[in-house]
């Protein structure tokens, strides 16, 4: 019966959403009324209202909606969603303030005279659009009040003139910033938490180990990954369309016939360019950039975007008046002025140490309130012409309020989808298609495709991605990350706008379009441009690494980037440096050589040990890369002919399993059954027969299953163990060789501090013999701490805390004191003596063998990648590798 009520779930979803019922209140209805029903009816026909649900109630599931979307959205950490306002608020600012009218005029100008260069402006204003404003109604309606036009009246194909301009317009859904993007990021957040969970369960199922390995687990993508991600696909779409009209207008020069500019290329054209075109870049690169560069988040991003929006409708609402520009100078300069300062102080008011930083910081708050004028004296721009604000904030909190009432009313129905068994069912389909992942995400694809033609991308992006993504990132054979499906998805989805019937860039061109222009005009048009867009999913889906990379990039090069010891980046930066020491081995081994000639005599014993076994293991890493490589290069041998009989194992196994748990479930319905008494014997047959029926198939896949792999696995596992105790010897050998000489090095490099910290050792027997044993322990300790930002130095402190010791109690015993500090005296001169004589001889020299192998057998020590191995690490990330064979 569960299945039933789960096909009068998508029944009466389907039938609300077609009938126009607003998908605010049309997703949590269908919840509301399918639940409710199945309730009622097991209250009368079973006599239990929770009879019909796969598990627990309607109670349950009519508050588990809300419950999932509160622990969502309510917790500080999940701020995803913030970021909706503040980008809608920026969009519609801008196409208030008729920025895209600007551009479409100034860039058709530009363009015109080369075949096509009609249609190529409007792809490139649709592109700068996209990355400001991502409103598609208003694109789309500014492009075909100004474009279509001039486009007809040129001679332009009419469905290649329509079909531009629709393509165009959906580019902000999926260049950043996009609300799109934002959105599945949130829902992929979750999906990542749920497919995190079921691949840790499976690990410990299948291998009997507690913990997953970070390396093999699934990475969760926030809106900044999203954002990169989708940029270069964005992209790469953008050239598919300028490529695609120029083809066409060189191949039939009727269809898009080139447009000759009446005007001068003067200096008042260029300055006209100049003016529509620089103000947007800039809002991109300011809003883009700080979250490339790690110096914003994507709510601080929108923040900055929500702001630049104001300051540049403020001077385009008010275009003739006196002092236009005004409020954008002054805000421009105080910019300037804080970013020149901070290359030259840290501004910081609880930090001031002299004069200068202070009067920099005065300078910076005279140029931040200059900033708060020019941006108040722009938001009564925006108040006062044509109630401009008032407007764009109404139409922000409209479109906030849908969004987050479809994201309630979304939770609710997946929940009711889980209250009947959908997911499980969703599962057991995917999980059960022939060809493994790939099937299982092309299905996935198609449909998203076929919803597009009916469903808003919000409904898609709610509805469908919690319930398929959780099986796709949980599958270890293709090991996607978020951010890839994500942009797949948001690719896909962005047919949506375009697929007829219910495309709405369809729809709005068709409200703007003049007469001549026909319904079936506009349709043909976006047939190519669907096209196009399925060849740049397909471009982004064989090249993975066109969408990981940027993130990963941004990610490794960022001030809060992991340290390279981290186990996630260990594979690429091998794969990387192995080449190297092979490549360089001679000239490593002459670094090593030269260093460990040096005369340590001078420094203790323990030390001179540590650095001595150091260079010895440096000369072992040669040996130790050569044996990884032979591990591996075994290991990936086996790996390739035994994967499939793995994964085809795994997959019988899987099945069975669920088979069985399935006969379990049918013999206690049975058993339960017979001891009420109350079916008839037709029935009881017809579920015996089904028991029967599910014990055939189990016995025909326990027939069929691998007799070999079973030892198969077991050479695997013992190939799969040496690699990792090559590679775990080549890292820990690395350490050993890089730390003692790095330690070496800071000691040295610490020698002026050491000397002057001759007073803080010096002085203690003076503040014994002159303050009360109290006073005395308190600068005694803070000397301590003095001490404690120096390396090496733990002995000298050791005995100056057994001096502070001896005065604790009633009693204190200042001759033990006193001894114990005389010691720790002794003990600072013998440290500065050996310091002063090894920074003379050995610094310079060290120094030079420490740079020579900073990036390579000492990498894994340092606090981050250097830029050249960060981008080819980034590089490597982003292939999807294949890591079935672990579970």
């Amino acid at each position: 019966m569960e299945l039933v009520f789960l096909c009068v779930l998508i029944l009466v979803m389907i039938v609300a959403l077609s009938s126009g019922f607003p998908v605010a209140f049309a997703l949590p209805g269908s919840a509301i009324f399918t639940i409710s029903l199945a309730a009622v009816s097991g209250y009368f026909f079973a006599g239990d209202p929770s009879a019909y649900f796969a598990q627990d109630g309607p109670t349950q599931w009519l508050t588990a909606g809300i419950t999932n979307f509160r622990s969502l959205y309510w917790e500080v950490e999940r701020d995803t969603l913030i970021a909706i306002p503040l980008f809608v608020f920026m969009g519609i600012m801008l196409e208030r303030s008729r920025i895209a009218e600007d551009l479409l005029v100034s860039m058709a100008r530009l363009f015109g005279p080369i075949p096509g260069g009609l249609g190529i402006s409007v792809v490139f204003v649709g592109a700068l659009l996209a990355a400001t404003t991502g409103i598609l109604g208003a694109t789309v309606i500014a492009m075909g009040l100004i474009s279509l036009p001039a486009m007809l009246r040129n001679n332009y194909s009419r469905p290649l003139a329509t079909g531009t301009i629709c393509a165009s317009g959906t580019l902000g859904q999926i260049i950043p910033p996009s609300i799109v993007l934002i959105i599945l990021a949130d829902q992929l957040a979750n999906a990542a938490d749920q497919a995190s969970t079921q691949r840790k369960a499976e690990y410990k199922e299948l291998t009997g180990e507690f913990a997953l390995p970070s390396e093999l687990d699934i990475t969760s993508a926030s809106a900044g990954d999203m954002f990169m991600g989708a940029l270069i696909p964005g992209l790469i779409l953008v050239s598919l369309y300028m490529l695609y009209i120029l083809i066409v207008a060189i191949l039939k020069p009727k269809t898009a016939p080139p447009v000759p500019y009446d005007g001068k290329y003067d200096r008042k054209f260029a300055l006209g360019v100049a003016l529509s075109l620089i103000p947007p870049l800039t809002l991109i690169f300011v809003v883009l950039g700080s979250i490339i560069l790690g110096v914003a988040t994507v709510n601080q991003a929108g923040a900055i975007g929500a702001v630049g929006a104001i300051i540049m409708g403020g001077y385009r609402l008010t275009q003739g008046h006196r002092h236009q520009f005004t409020p954008t100078i002054l805000a421009l300069l105080s910019i300037a002025v804080i970013v020149v300062l901070l290359q030259f102080f840290e501004l910081n008011i609880k930090n001031i140490h002299n004069q200068a930083e202070f009067v920099a910081i005065v300078i910076a708050c005279a140029a931040v309130m200059v900033f708060l004028v020019a941006l108040i004296w722009s938001i009564w721009r925006a108040y006062t012409m044509n109630n401009t604000l008032i407007s764009v904030m109404v139409d922000t909190a409209k479109t906030t309020s849908m969004v987050f009432i479809i994201l309630i009313g979304a939770a609710m129905l997946t929940s009711a989808f889980r209250a009947f068994g959908g997911e499980e069912l969703v599962r057991h389909f995917l999980t059960g298609l022939p060809g493994g992942f790939w099937t299982q995400f092309l299905v996935v694809m198609l449909v998203i495709f076929l919803l597009g033609f009916f469903l808003d991308f919000i409904e898609i992006a709610v509805v469908v991605v919690p319930i398929v993504a959780p099986i796709l990132l949980s599958d270890p054979s293709a090991n996607i990350t978020a951010v890839w499906l994500g942009v797949m998805v948001g690719l896909n989805i962005q047919t949506s706008f375009l697929t007829p019937p219910f495309g709405f860039a369809l729809f709005y061109l068709r409200g703007v379009a003049p007469p001549s222009v026909k319904t079936t005009h506009i349709y043909k048009g976006a047939v190519a441009f669907i096209g196009l867009q399925l060849m740049g999913l397909a471009i982004a889906g064989y090249f993975p690494s066109l969408v990981n990379y940027m993130p990963n990039r941004t990610h490794l090069t960022a001030e809060t980037a992991p340290p390279p010891v981290n186990p996630k980046l260990q594979y690429c930066i091998e794969e990387d440096l192995f080449p190297y020491y092979l490549d360089n081995r001679q000239s490593l081994l002459g670094a090593i050589d030269d260093a460990s000639r040096l005369n340590y005599s001078m420094l203790p014993e323990d030390l001179r040990d540590k650095v001595t076994s150091g260079f010895d293991e440096a000369r072992s890493v040669f040996l130790r890369v050569e044996q990884s490589q032979l591990a591996a290069a075994t290991l990936q041998e086996y790996s390739d002919g035994f994967r499939a009989e793995h994964q085809q194992y795994r997959r019988q196994e899987r099945f069975l399993r669920r088979l069985e748990n399935e006969i379990e479930d049918e013999l206690d319905l049975l058993d339960r059954l017979q001891r009420q008494g109350a079916p008839s014997d037709e029935e009881l047959g017809k579920l015996e027969e089904h028991i029967r029926d599910l014990e055939s198939q189990a016995d025909e896949i326990k027939a069929n299953i691998s007799d070999t792999w079973q030892s198969r696995h077991a050479e695997y596992s013992e190939l799969a163990k040496a690699d990792k105790i090559a590679r775990g010897q080549y890292r820990r050998g690395t350490d050993a060789a890089y730390e003692p000489v790095a330690y070496l090095h800071t000691l040295l490099t610490q020698v002026d501090a050491l000397e002057a910290a001759t007073e803080i050792v010096n002085g203690v027997g003076e503040i014994i013999q002159q303050e009360t044993a109290e006073s005395a322990m308190e600068l005694i300790k803070a000397r301590e701490s003095e001490l404690s930002e120096l390396e090496g130095v733990s002995h000298i402190k050791s005995a100056l805390s057994k001096s502070r010791r001896a005065l604790k109690g009633d009693n204190p015993d200042l001759a033990k004191a006193l001894d114990q500090v005389a010691i720790a005296e002794e003990l600072y001169q013998e440290e500065l003596n050996w310091r002063l004589r090894a920074r003379a001889e050995l610094l310079e020299p060290l120094s030079a063998y420490i740079d020579e192998i900073r990036g390579n057998i000492g990498v894994r020590m340092q606090t981050r990648l250097p830029l050249d191995l960060a981008k080819s690490v980034a590089t490597c990330l982003s292939h999807h590798r294949d890591i079935s064979l672990h579970f």
